[in-house]
């Protein structure tokens, strides 16, 4: 139906979906814009325009308390997520190829509660657990592992359902084939299944670590003496009262997640044509 046959009424119900998207995007983007504009304010007023200015970047470089706590985040975020994809991805193999098994339903049932579970009641519960082992162990001081702990706790449950909807949506034949020309069970799944997956995996990765890179919760509970997460160091100085280098240091996180979500969609992106060429030319072969 060409789009002059269409109805009056669903014309405008396009118009009124569109309109509702654009406003959607708005709401949540204009206020990112706005941060990254004043973190070029002269003035000390993060919300009073004073002209432009790079000062309050070139601050950062002198800035150790955020430096040291980037770098903890981004320590901490990219080993949360690699670890939660790989415990993310032997968990859904597990759900997906293995219908039946002792202790499935509790597997199913840990999975899913820290996507339900407050994050208070998580930092918390792990912190009391923590601190009993320290108690009778002396190990772990609170810091950055058990930060890191409490974010792969909550990774590996998100990285379980975006690699196991993938996985669900495989085709089994493919992998039986490569088994019946002689496969071992190990190069299937690295030269079958991983490929097929690569995309879920990335997504999961980028997903934890935008996840870890931005907690607050977890990290005020865990965190210890010397081990400040970025986040924590932002809301400390947004209860003392702003300045434009808290919108600076904002800006270059959101700088580095761009550049990282970009690349990682467009190496995703890259990788998807070459293996549906690859897929076609044997069609063909």
């Amino acid at each position: 139906m060409s789009r002059e046959a269409q109805p009056a009424y669903l014309r405008q119900g396009q118009w009124l979906s569109r309109l509702w998207l654009a406003a959607g995007f708005v709401f949540l983007y204009l206020p990112i814009v706005a941060l990254v504009v004043y973190s070029f304010n002269a003035s000390s007023l993060p919300t009073q325009w004073g002209g432009f200015t790079l000062a309050w970047f070139s601050k950062l470089a002198d800035d150790a308390e955020v430096l040291d706590g980037l770098w903890l985040s981004l320590k901490i975020a990219f080993c949360s997520a690699t670890a939660a994809v790989v415990l993310g991805t032997l968990a859904a193999l597990s759900l997906v190829r293995y219908k039946r098994f002792t202790g499935r339903t509790a597997m199913v049932g840990m999975i899913n509660a820290p996507l339900v579970m407050p994050e208070v009641i998580i930092g918390l519960s792990l912190l009391l657990m923590l601190v009993s082992l320290q108690r009778w162990l002396g190990f772990p001081e609170r810091g950055m592992l058990t930060i890191w702990l409490a974010h792969l706790l909550v990774g590996m449950a998100y990285a379980t359902v975006v690699i196991q909807a993938r996985l669900q949506g495989l085709n089994p034949q493919l992998e039986e084939a490569a088994l019946n020309l002689g496969a071992r069970p190990v190069q299937v799944f690295f030269l079958v299944t991983l490929p097929m997956i690569a995309q879920s995996l990335m997504s999961a990765w980028l997903l934890t670590f935008t996840l870890s890179l931005d907690d607050v919760v977890l990290a005020a509970f865990l965190s210890g003496p010397g081990s400040t997460t970025l986040p924590l160091v932002i809301f400390s100085r947004a209860r003392l009262g702003l300045d434009p280098s808290v919108n600076a240091v904002a800006t270059v996180v959101i700088a580095v997640v761009s550049v990282a979500v970009i690349g990682g969609s467009y190496a995703l992106a890259r990788a998807e044509r070459r293996r549906q060429q690859e897929v076609a030319q044997a069609a063909h072969s």
